[in-house]
């Protein structure tokens, strides 16, 4: 209950995390049917760069702050226009001083069809997501625990989704948290589009993390991790990780492209790195109970 992301928003973790939620929803509007977003751990939805909080840290400015100025390759660059017109969108006269959450870039990037539903637990946080929505009909924001959505909300009545589990892992025990949480959605919803955020710092358990989910024996889980730095002296995050279920069938090669250019754009020293790799493919067959 006192994590806020304010303090870290737009940082390398979430340049990451945007530009693959970006893809998704540019992917799933290939077809007209409409989807939904379920965002089980949404914030405020919009986030001021220039409060105090986020200069704070500054942690933005090594992260969409460098990646605004970079001067792209022509194929990457347009992987990231979604996200990045988005951002630009907020920003109208070229400083970076608002940073559009998951839950706001998800609306900007939506046709008339497509619906969000918004989770947050924290009660400040809750209410300015609310007020932020007020009237949307293509947003129903709540203040729940979104671990709770990922049973109740799920599957969306539109049939079609993409579940974005990104917890804040300030407690205890949050990985284990999130392999419970994402297989007691996909039990529900089997057909929907997961992609479940971790972060990658001295000391956490990234792989015995990966071993969890392949025990799980679901197919089709695509792995991508952005280290900015080295671990060895630091306390904070290194780098971050994304598991997309189910993801399009050109995510991998996206990666491919994306990753390399980020890590340029991104890296905090040498020890950088990347890499896109299948946890589980399409080979893996679960257990008939």
């Amino acid at each position: 209950m006192n994590y806020r992301h304010i303090y870290h928003a737009g940082n390398f973790a979430d340049v990451l995390k945007h530009a693959v939620l970006a893809r998704l929803i540019r992917y799933a509007q290939n077809k007209d049917k409409a989807f939904r977003v379920l965002d089980t751990h949404a914030g405020t939805g919009i986030y001021d760069l220039s409060s105090e909080e986020a200069q704070k840290t500054g942690e933005w400015r090594d992260g969409i702050g460098r990646l605004m100025e970079a001067d792209l390759p022509a194929p990457v660059a347009e992987l990231l226009a979604p996200y990045l017109d988005a951002v630009r969108e907020l920003n109208p006269s070229g400083d970076i001083k608002r940073y559009p959450g998951s839950p706001k870039l998800a609306r900007m990037l939506f046709r008339p069809q497509d619906r969000l539903s918004a989770m947050e637990l924290h009660p400040e946080d809750a209410g300015r997501l609310q007020r932020l929505f007020e009237g949307d009909y293509q947003v129903r924001a709540t203040e729940l625990d979104g671990w709770l959505a990922l049973g109740a909300h799920l599957p969306p009545k539109e049939k079609r989704g993409i579940v974005l589990v990104d917890p804040p892992f300030e407690e205890e025990g949050e990985y284990d948290r999130l392999v419970r949480g994402f297989a007691t959605g996909y039990r529900r919803f089997p057909g929907g589009t997961y992609c479940l955020w971790y972060p990658i710092k001295k000391g956490a358990p990234p792989k015995s993390f990966h071993e969890a989910l392949q025990a799980l024996q679901i197919p089709k889980m695509l792995c991508a991790e952005l280290t900015v730095k080295s671990d060895r002296e630091e306390t904070g995050l290194s780098g971050s990780g994304l598991i997309i279920v189910n993801p399009p069938f050109t995510l991998k090669a996206e990666l491919h492209l994306m990753l390399p250019v980020l890590k340029t754009v991104l890296t905090q020293d040498r020890f950088a790195s990347h890499r896109a790799f299948w946890l589980t493919d399409e080979s893996v067959h679960q257990d008939e109970d």
